[in-house]
C-alpha cells in the first residue's frame, strides 16, 4: 500500500488547536480559559466568555473559539494579540461612590463614571455589583474579576444593606409582606426586610436589607407601595460596612481580612513586590459638588 509522501506536499500546514491538558495535570493546575484571564483582572468571567467567541482571545497562536477550554500556566494566551498579564493577588476597595456618577468604564452621555473619580496608582478595578447614577455609598472595588462573578452571584447569601429615604406614607403591614417576596410590573423580587426607622414630616427613612440586588430593585419595590425614593445609601455588602468612609474616598480591604471572610485563595500573599500601592487609605476624591 502506497504511503503519503513525509513533506513532499507544498500545501501549507494547518495550525494546530490549543491542545488541552490531560485528565490528570487538569486536575492538578488547568483551570478555565475564562477564569484565567478574569484573575487577570482584564474583565469578569462572563466577559471574557463573550471576548472568547467574539474570536478576540487565542491559546499558544490558534484563536479560540469557545470558552469551553482548560488551560495550564504554561500555554500561551492573548487577548487582542496583546499578552495576557499574569494575575496580581487579589484586592478588594471599598469607596464612598457619589451621587451623579455611573458605574460603568464609558458612558456615552458624558456623564463622570466611576474610573474618572478614582486616584491615579490603582489597579484596573471592576465594580462588584452597581449603584445607579443617584444612589450612593458602598461600592466594593476589585481587580479579580473571578471575585466578582462570586460575590454577585445570590447563592453568596450576601445581605446589601440600605438606607432609604423616602416620600409618603406606608402601611408597616405592607413593609412587611415584603419579606415573603413580591412581584412588580411581571418582575418577581426576592425577600426583602424594611423597617421605618424615623418619621421626619412628609418624608420617612427606612433600613432595606436584601440578598439579591436586581436593577433599581429598592425604588422599584418600595415605588409599587406608594413611597417616592428620594435619597438610597448602601450601608454595607455583606460583611463590609460603608462605615465613617467619607464621600468619594477609597480604602483598601486588608489582606487578613480577606482571609477571613473569602478564604486564602482569593488573597494570596504577594510573591514578589508590585509597584501598585498597597493601600489607597489616603486617596479621596473630590466630592461631587
Amino acid at each position: 500500500m502506497n504511503t503519503p509522501a513525509q513533506g513532499g506536499s507544498s500545501r501549507p500546514e494547518r495550525p494546530r488547536s490549543p491542545r488541552r491538558p490531560t485528565e490528570a495535570s487538569s486536575a492538578k493546575i488547568g483551570e478555565r480559559l475564562a477564569k484565567r484571564i478574569a484573575r487577570a483582572g482584564l474583565c469578569s468571567r462572563r466577559e471574557a466568555e463573550a471576548w472568547i467567541r467574539a474570536g478576540r482571545v487565542a491559546v499558544d497562536g490558534v484563536t479560540v473559539e469557545s470558552p469551553a477550554l482548560d488551560v495550564t500556566p504554561e500555554q500561551r494566551i492573548t487577548v487582542d494579540g496583546r499578552p495576557l498579564p499574569e494575575p496580581e493577588p487579589t484586592r478588594l476597595f471599598r469607596w464612598h461612590k457619589p451621587r451623579g456618577v455611573v458605574v460603568t468604564a464609558r458612558d456615552p452621555e458624558g456623564r463622570p463614571t466611576y474610573l474618572e473619580r478614582l486616584p491615579p496608582g490603582l489597579p484596573r478595578l471592576v465594580p462588584v455589583g452597581r449603584l445607579d447614577l443617584n444612589s450612593e455609598g458602598l461600592l466594593l472595588l476589585t481587580n479579580d474579576g473571578e471575585l466578582k462573578r462570586r460575590l454577585e452571584l445570590p447563592s453568596t447569601g450576601w445581605t446589601r444593606r440600605y438606607r432609604v429615604r423616602a416620600f409618603g406614607k406606608v402601611d408597616e403591614k405592607a413593609l412587611a409582606e415584603l419579606a415573603r417576596g413580591t412581584v412588580v410590573d411581571g418582575v418577581a423580587y426576592g425577600p426583602i426586610e424594611a423597617k421605618i426607622d424615623q418619621v421626619r414630616g412628609a418624608n420617612l427613612w427606612l433600613t432595606v436589607s436584601l440578598k439579591e440586588g436586581k436593577n433599581r430593585e429598592v425604588r422599584r419595590v418600595l415605588e409599587s407601595l406608594g413611597l417616592v425614593v428620594n435619597r438610597l445609601i448602601r450601608v454595607a455588602y455583606g460583611p463590609f460596612q460603608l462605615g465613617n468612609l467619607p464621600r468619594g474616598a477609597i480604602e483598601e480591604v486588608p489582606r487578613k481580612v480577606l482571609r477571613e471572610q473569602l478564604g486564602a485563595a482569593f488573597a494570596p500573599a504577594p510573591s514578589r513586590a508590585r509597584r501598585s500601592p498597597a493601600r489607597a487609605a489616603s486617596g479621596s476624591v473630590e466630592a461631587e459638588r
